[in-house]
């Protein structure tokens, strides 16, 4: 992989942000950021295993096009800094942090130990990447908290 993007990569990156538009992903995407808020493996379970429901289409489409595009970025595909820019993959790292509190957990009691581990890998190649996961779990646990005295107050 180069260390200068050239168009090509250019190029994919457009092509993968022009795939985040289709109707049906963006109401993945918007479930994701917005109503799905798991605290624990259970909860990641509990939607994992409704096969059939709008929510775990969701689940998995969201999921499973980070962890693609994330392989992409992995082997080399597209230009690694282009790809880890938060405003490119910012929504990657936001469902990662979701996620990551009990992520181990959640491998376990799924057996599948390579549950988002694309993501994770790539979030962790670069001191940016890195960087970047330690605030956005900053800004999803005070998203969290905020929930909590709404709910509390409610």
């Amino acid at each position: 992989m180069s260390k200068k993007p050239t168009s090509a990569d250019a190029q994919l990156i457009l092509q993968l942000y022009d795939l985040r538009r289709e109707p049906e992903m963006r109401k993945a995407r918007n479930w994701w950021l917005v109503t799905f808020w798991p605290e624990s493996a259970e909860d990641f379970m509990k939607i994992g295993a409704a096969m059939g429901t709008q929510e775990n289409n969701w689940l998995r489409q969201a999921a499973g096009y980070w962890s693609m595009a994330a392989t992409l970025a992995l082997a080399g595909t597209v230009n690694l800094e282009l790809f880890l820019d938060p405003s490119f993959s910012g929504e990657m790292f936001f469902i990662f942090a979701k996620v990551k509190p009990f992520l181990g957990d959640l491998r376990t009691k799924m057996k599948n130990p390579r549950m988002f581990a694309n993501i994770e890998k790539l979030i962790n190649r670069t001191k940016q990447g890195r960087e970047w996961l330690k605030y956005v779990e900053g800004q999803v646990a005070a998203r969290r908290e905020a929930m909590a005295k709404a709910a509390k107050a409610s």
